[in-house]
């Protein structure tokens, strides 16, 4: 990979760490499900008028949108709205990879091998020490909630892997369009008429430009230059060169939060964190260092591209992150 693509790999990971920073603004202003509906509303209505519709089954569009846009964002923007440090948020997301192998294995009898498995294992573990360090903060539910968003795009994963887009970025773009329906119903019934209103009402004071500029960043940096510059990436360069670099997105989420934010992980969290990502990079079969400079490993193709499948548009991109 040239420099300058490695460059532009890095920058997708920055640019997906930082949208956990833009959801943490716009949660400031509007409710959690409403906030999803009113992201996804902007994203699909250019994406009707100006991209193609997908070559997939109508089935696997749905599932998509419903595992990885409805059920990962709800729960996301729930744990975040619930407590849910910002950086943290970016790191426990990771956790998709591992539910993605194992969900694999279970739904689509799919082979895992048996370096997976470890990397499954370390993976959970990792997350253990997360969980614990949470439950000790009194903040146990909110982690959960995230977790239960990996979950939801996991699903999602298995949804897109199923449908065998020709353009992922097409797919990526379409799943929008399942999200606002089914998100403002919940929305309604969850948060009220009365909370929608009144985030509403204050909505175009000077008070409400972060959270618009959090929206807009989520919705044109995040989705679509993000996740536009890293499908450019993986249909020049293979899978398991790109994929690792999406490791880079809780950094960056770790990072930005503590330089915005104030937010310091205790000592637990970040070992905790850093066995999470060395369980996905196991179970991904992804090996940073090959024989020659630029090689993946042959026998990692399978991994390689499960982990290209669950990093595009982590926590931002739309088949995101973010």
């Amino acid at each position: 990979m040239p420099p300058r693509h490695r460059l532009l790999a890095v920058l997708v990971a920055v640019v997906w760490g930082v949208n956990f920073l833009a959801i943490h603004t716009s949660l400031a202003q509007f409710p959690p499900f409403f906030l999803v509906a009113l992201r996804f509303v902007l994203i699909a209505i250019p994406t009707v008028i100006f991209v193609p519709r997908p070559h997939v089954p109508l089935r696997w569009l749905v599932g998509y949108g419903l595992g990885f846009g409805v059920a990962q964002f709800t729960f996301l923007y729930a744990g975040m709205a619930a407590g849910m440090p910002t950086g943290l948020a970016s790191l426990v997301l990771q956790a998709s990879a591992p539910f993605t192998l194992v969900l694999g294995a279970l739904l689509l009898r799919e082979q895992v091998s048996g370096r997976q498995w470890l990397g499954i294992a370390v993976a959970v573990a990792g997350m253990a020490v997360v969980g614990f360090a949470r439950a000790q903060a009194a903040a146990l539910v909110p982690f959960l909630l995230v977790l239960a968003g990996a979950l939801g795009w996991a699903f999602g994963n298995l949804s897109s892997r199923l449908a065998k887009p020709d353009n992922p970025l097409q797919l990526t773009l379409w799943m929008s369009v399942v999200v606002p329906v089914p998100m403002l119903a919940l929305s309604l019934a969850v948060e009220g008429p009365g909370r929608i209103a009144a985030s509403l009402s204050t909505a175009f004071g000077a008070s409400a430009v972060p959270a618009w500029v959090g929206l807009a960043y989520t919705c044109v940096i995040g989705t679509a230059v993000g996740s536009g510059i890293w499908t450019w990436l993986l249909a020049r360069h293979p899978a398991g060169v790109v994929a690792p670099f999406s490791m880079l997105v809780p950094v960056a989420g770790l990072l930005t939060a503590g330089l915005v934010l104030g937010e310091v992980p205790g000592r637990l969290e970040l070992v905790g964190g850093a066995v999470v990502v060395a369980g996905v990079l196991i179970g991904s079969g992804i090996r940073l260092w090959s024989r020659r400079r630029g090689e993946s490993d042959p026998g990692d193709a399978g991994g390689a591209k499960l982990q290209s499948e669950v990093s595009v548009g982590v926590g931002g991109g739309e088949e995101d992150g973010a």
